[in-house]
């Protein structure tokens, strides 16, 4: 009886393919714990500007080419985004501003993240042009929502409105462990 390997190769190959990559859970901490105290405590020393945002606008789509991986909407749907396992942050996501402040943002833009494949951009870019892209990225959410935790907060209290998670409680494919997305959650 003469049996095939075709089938048997079928299987090994669509098990090493990703379906689908997904994000990190929303709540996980970018930055490292030994690291984290420090992340928090940085501040931007750029206004939040017009001009500002427009230059982290040149630098997101120019010489960061964050565009790549987050997408030109921020959505996280970037043109390598697909490759990425766990897939690029979804700027456009409350939840991402909502738990972490601009400290852990620009730490993780300087240094990387750790299992993921966001690498540091702190060797090609100023502190200066990294506080800028934030602001830029920033913009991708728009007037939804509280925005970034303030200083040194990060993933401080959760309490929303009516004493709930503010609006976390809702789970959603790219939002991970506590996470919401689309309409349940303003976007």
């Amino acid at each position: 009886m003469k049996t095939s390997t075709f089938p048997l190769l079928v299987v090994v190959v669509s098990l090493a393919i990703p379906a689908g990559a997904a994000e990190r859970p929303m709540m996980q901490p970018l930055v490292p714990a030994d690291n984290l105290a420090d992340a928090r405590a940085l501040t931007s020393p750029l206004p939040s500007s017009p001009e500002i945002v427009e230059q982290g606008k040149t630098l997101y789509y120019g010489k960061g080419a964050c565009f790549n991986c987050h997408g030109k909407d921020g959505d996280g749907n970037g043109p390598l985004a697909a490759q990425l396992n766990p897939s690029p942050r979804n700027f456009q996501h409350l939840g991402f501003w909502r738990h972490r402040n601009e400290g852990e943002i620009f730490w993780v833009i300087k240094n990387g993240s750790v299992g993921t494949s966001m690498v540091g951009f702190g060797g090609q870019l100023t502190d200066e042009e990294i506080w800028s892209i934030l602001r830029y990225e920033r913009s991708f959410a728009g007037e939804r929502g509280p925005g970034m935790m303030e200083h040194g907060e990060g993933m401080g209290p959760m309490m929303g409105p009516g004493d709930g998670m503010g609006g976390m409680e809702q789970g959603g494919p790219r939002g991970g462990m506590g996470g919401c997305e689309g309409e349940a959650c303003g976007r």
